[in-house]
């Protein structure tokens, strides 16, 4: 399995909607709206990079009231 954090950037006032409907995404551990440069930070998984990016850029960033995601696979060193 393949874990990332997605970093998250919202339109104001929508960081909790946006988290509550990611939490719900098949594949996301995850979702909590949190203060900073970011609205929402997620933890994901799938069994591949390419399943990863596919729910990344079909479910997450599909979600109403996202700006910008960054998404930061977890490695193990």
């Amino acid at each position: 399995m393949v874990q990332a954090y997605i970093l998250i950037q919202t339109e104001v006032g929508k960081a909790s909607a946006v988290a509550e409907v990611i939490s719900k995404i098949q594949g996301v551990l995850q979702a909590e709206d949190v203060t900073g440069p970011y609205d929402v930070i997620v933890r994901a998984e799938a069994g591949t990079v390419d399943e990863l990016g596919r729910m990344v850029v079909a479910k997450v960033q599909q979600v109403e009231g996202i700006t910008r995601t960054l998404t930061c696979p977890v490695v193990h060193l």
